[in-house]
């Protein structure tokens, strides 16, 4: 499935750090960023993760609505949270989808197969209230790569 501008956004049902949500009521009529990161516990997604966190109150001042996702469980996204606030000085204050099987990420086209066929690569989509695509974005794994290891 290709995504494009303007199109609506699918909705899915998911688990996540928050609990369980349907992603159309979760976003109501607020904005949205749905971000992916290719796994948990890596040097470039952590940081990204604990800056959105840093700039929450930003997005509630406007009226969006952050959400990220990574292929990895629930129990390891717990994990990595603790591991933001840590390193990074601030607590994860949005959900985490859990996308062990990869529903998510197919149904947003975050996985590229001639780059990797198992983890996403880095996505951004910011949604309307009316669930529009009104951008999108996507850049490998290996952007700002600090080791062979990390996601980028």
């Amino acid at each position: 499935m290709t995504l494009r501008l303007g199109d609506t956004a699918p909705d899915f049902q998911a688990e996540t750090t928050s609990g369980p949500l349907s992603f159309h009521d979760w976003l109501g009529e607020s904005w949205g960023v749905l971000f992916s990161h290719p796994r948990d516990f890596t040097p470039v997604c952590t940081t990204e993760l604990g800056y959105v966190a840093r700039l929450q109150p930003e997005f509630e001042k406007r009226g969006v609505k952050a959400i990220g996702l990574s292929i990895d469980p629930v129990d390891s996204h717990q994990g990595w949270a603790a591991d933001i606030k840590e390193t990074q000085g601030y607590a994860v204050n949005f959900p985490i989808i859990a996308d062990p099987d990869r529903k998510v990420a197919n149904l947003y086209g975050m996985i590229h197969p001639a780059h990797d066929e198992v983890y996403t690569v880095r996505t951004v989509f910011v949604i309307d209230p009316r669930k529009k695509i009104r951008l999108f974005l996507q850049y490998p794994q290996t952007t700002a790569a600090t080791s062979t290891r990390s996601c980028g």
